[in-house]
Order: structure tokens, then C-alpha cells, then sequence
């Protein structure tokens, strides 16, 4: 009979291989035979040239080499591309794939943690589908972010790579605590923690519980009834969070609007401040000195004016949104120019899930290149995550996480909102080039 510390035993070291870092295991493909992609025109997005005729060897979901293209070769299975541009699967570093504009935060208290895990799957595979091979998701109450990542890694669920975030840590009655309902129901969000030694718990527990990156929401927000600029938490709170997380090997995503707020999180050692609307020259020059990353989330504000309407907002909230979103890409543009790092994000789940394509267009609206918008969602977005051995360009070693297109997507970045073939890990999920039958 097994005795107690036996017991003990197992169950240390059962949780030091589940929370002792980020989880990126993934079931390899059932056959580690050879495939071969024989691409008319491949894409180095570290230098933008468009190289001719080449050949992706892939083995075990895992890029092999990349020769030029000698014909097809008989012993491996062969995906013919050649009358495609081929480049590395994309990444999207601000995505909220467990909800959708028809969920209000008020509809969240309806819905349990397990359906939205199952809504979750449904946006996943439109994410993969439109070509996103990987995603970062930056705040889900109820870790059903958590769950989804486990499925797909587990083969249950077609979706992306998923670094999930859980619940995002917030003050009380903050911009991501913004369900309001009467006291006596004493409702809170379970990311809330209020002073240093509570955000050093809350780091911990949402680690605990799966996350592989701490969401802090810094200043107000732009949806919920708090003022976008204010900033919420304390310099010590927020470079607590930051000293926690990062000692425990996750990285920290700060949801900031307000200048002052960009620029305390930038100084507290954040790894990459989201949306920065509202930020000034301060801000800007303290994002630079520090190399930090930011995720502009930028085509999100065309469609909340579009479907302004539909959002059902207090006359109150309408005029702040407005405000807020025509001082948005004039700042953002003005941090581009200044040599801010930017990694491609999106905030989908505000509008439809497999529309993050469109954000590429607007980063070449606000004077990126197309190659530097493509590079957003690459090599930068792959450092950001902590990927860049593992994403974010087609070489050997990384994972086969691939996508093609028809036309040049350096010349026109709107070919990426219609991918026509991708692969994740060495598997084909979409390739408009062949017979249905032989997709998964």
C-alpha cells in the first residue's frame, strides 16, 4: 500500500511540472514522416527579401531546413505552393478569444466559465483559420483562457498556440472589475487586489491556476464607467506585480490609456503596454528608454465608431470614447515615428473573431511600411511572447507554423486578410490549393 509520503511526493512534483513555467507542450502530429513545402515565393521577414523557388522541410512540427527547391521529392509527403507567398504563421499579442461583441460585461455573470471555453474553441479555430498560428490572451475571468489552451494542446480543440492570461489583476471597482451590480450582491472580479502584499498574492494565485502571462489593467478604461486616463494602481503596487511575476518567469501586459499611466507602467519594467491612446511625449520617450513593447490594438477604434449604436452606451461614456479614439492614432502614430518597439495586437472579441487581419492596413495608415507592419506580427511579436526561438520567422528549429497568400503582402498588406493556406505545428488546418478531403 502506497504511504503518505509517497503521496506527498507525487503530488510536488505533479504541481512543479505544471506551474513551473510557461506551457507550450503540444501533441506532435500523428506521423513524424517528412513533409515538404515547395513555396513559388517565401518571405525573410528579418530582411524582407522575397526569395524564389524554395523548399520547408518539416519533421515532427518542427521546421527542418529551408533549401532552394530541386523538385519534388519522393520519400516525403509534398504541400505544392508554388503559386503562392509563403511566410511564418502570425501572432496576435492582444486577443480576447473566449468572448465576442455580443457578450456584455453584464452577460458575463449569465454565462459559466465552461461556455465560454466552449465559445472560445468556435473563435479559435476562425483565429487559426485566418491565419493566426499563435495568440496572447490578456484577460478571461474564470481561467476558461486556461482550459481552451489545454484543449488544444491536448489535440481536443482546433485552435492556435495560446499564452493565457486568466483573470486581469485590477483595483477594486477598476476598468477590469467594470461589472456593476448592487451591493448586496457584493460582486467583484476575481482579478481584483488592492495594495502591495495583495498584488503579490494575486500574482502568485492567477500562476497558481494556469497563466503564462499577468494582465495588469494600469489606468481606466474606454468600455466601463472609469476615466481612461486615471491612473489606478500605486508605482509600488505596479512594480510589485512586475517583480512577482517576472521571478517567476511570466511576463507582465499592462492595459494603460492615460499618459501618466503608459509612463509609470513603462518605468515599473512592464513587458508591453496596450492600446497607449491617450499617450504624450513623456510617455512616448518613457516607452522608448525602456525597450517597451507597444500593442496598439489600433483598428479596434473603427469599428467601435462604427458600431457606436450598437454598444448601448450612457450619452456619457459616448462622448468619452469619442474623445478618446480622435486623440488614439494621432498618438500612436507620433510613438511609431519616435522608434517605439511595437508588437501587432488586436483586442479582438470587441469586434468578430477572425477579422485580426485588418489591423496590418492601419499600421500602414499610420506610416509603417508594409514589411514593418508584417514584422509586428513576426519577429516582434515573437520576442515580445518570449517565442523568438520558437515563432515568428520561417527558419530551422522553429516550429512549422505557416501561412501563404495570393500577391505580395509587402506591397499590398491587405492580402493577409485572405489566407489561403495555414499550417500550425506541422499540420495543415486550411489549403484553398488543394481537395478538401486532405484538410483536418
Amino acid at each position: 500500500m502506497t504511504n503518505r509520503s509517497e503521496i506527498q511526493k507525487a503530488i510536488c512534483i505533479l504541481a512543479t511540472l505544471l506551474v513551473g513555467g510557461v506551457s507550450w507542450a503540444q501533441k506532435a502530429p500523428n506521423s513524424a514522416q517528412e513533409v515538404v513545402i515547395r513555396a513559388g515565393r517565401l518571405l525573410d521577414v528579418r530582411t524582407g527579401r522575397m526569395l524564389r523557388d524554395q523548399q520547408i522541410i518539416i519533421r515532427d512540427g518542427l521546421i527542418i531546413d529551408v533549401v532552394p527547391d530541386s523538385g519534388a521529392p519522393k520519400s516525403s509527403t509534398v504541400v505544392d505552393l508554388r503559386q503562392a507567398t509563403v511566410l511564418p504563421g502570425l501572432i496576435d499579442a492582444h486577443e480576447h478569444i473566449t468572448g465576442d461583441p455580443e457578450i456584455s460585461d453584464l452577460d458575463k455573470v449569465a454565462i459559466s466559465d465552461a461556455r465560454r471555453a466552449l465559445k472560445g474553441a468556435r473563435n479559435a479555430r476562425l483565429t487559426l483559420e485566418a491565419g493566426f498560428t499563435t495568440i496572447r490572451n490578456v484577460g478571461a475571468d474564470g481561467y476558461p483562457d486556461v482550459a481552451l489552451r489545454d484543449a488544444i494542446n491536448d489535440g481536443d480543440v482546433i485552435g492556435p498556440h495560446i499564452l493565457a492570461s486568466g483573470p486581469a489583476i485590477t483595483i477594486d471597482g477598476g476598468s477590469c472589475d467594470n461589472i456593476r451590480m448592487a451591493y448586496q450582491y457584493h460582486y467583484t472580479s476575481p482579478g481584483v487586489a488592492d495594495g502591495v502584499e495583495a498584488v503579490q498574492h494575486k500574482v502568485r494565485e492567477v500562476i497558481k491556476y494556469g497563466a503564462d502571462v499577468v494582465k495588469m489593467c494600469a489606468t481606466g478604461g474606454l468600455l466601463s464607467t472609469t476615466d481612461p486616463g486615471g491612473v489606478q494602481y500605486s508605482m509600488a503596487e505596479m512594480q510589485t506585480i512586475v517583480a512577482e511575476a517576472h521571478r517567476l518567469g511570466r511576463r507582465v501586459a499592462a492595459h494603460a490609456h492615460g499618459a501618466e499611466g503608459v509612463r509609470m507602467a513603462s518605468d515599473a519594467g512592464v513587458d508591453s503596454v496596450e492600446h497607449g491612446y491617450l499617450m504624450d511625449d513623456a510617455a512616448i520617450a518613457a516607452l522608448k528608454k525602456n525597450g517597451t513593447y507597444l500593442v496598439p490594438t489600433t483598428y479596434v477604434s473603427d469599428w467601435l465608431l462604427e458600431h457606436e449604436d450598437d454598444l448601448h452606451l450612457s450619452p456619457e461614456m459616448a462622448k468619452t470614447l469619442r474623445d478618446v479614439l480622435a486623440e488614439a492614432k494621432v498618438n500612436q502614430r507620433r510613438a511609431f515615428q519616435a522608434g517605439v518597439k511595437v508588437a501587432f495586437g488586436t483586442d479582438a472579441a470587441v469586434f468578430p473573431h477572425g477579422l485580426n487581419a485588418r489591423e496590418f492596413s492601419e499600421y500602414v495608415q499610420l506610416g509603417m511600411t508594409p514589411l514593418q507592419a508584417i514584422q509586428t506580427a513576426t519577429i516582434n511579436a515573437a520576442d515580445l511572447l518570449g517565442l523568438k526561438n520558437k515563432a515568428g520567422a520561417i527558419e530551422p528549429g522553429k516550429w512549422a507554423d505557416i501561412i501563404a497568400v495570393d500577391g505580395d503582402p509587402t506591397i499590398d498588406v491587405r492580402t493577409l486578410e485572405h489566407v489561403t493556406f495555414v499550417m500550425k505545428a506541422g499540420v495543415v488546418f486550411k489549403n484553398q490549393y488543394a481537395s478538401p478531403a486532405v484538410i483536418r
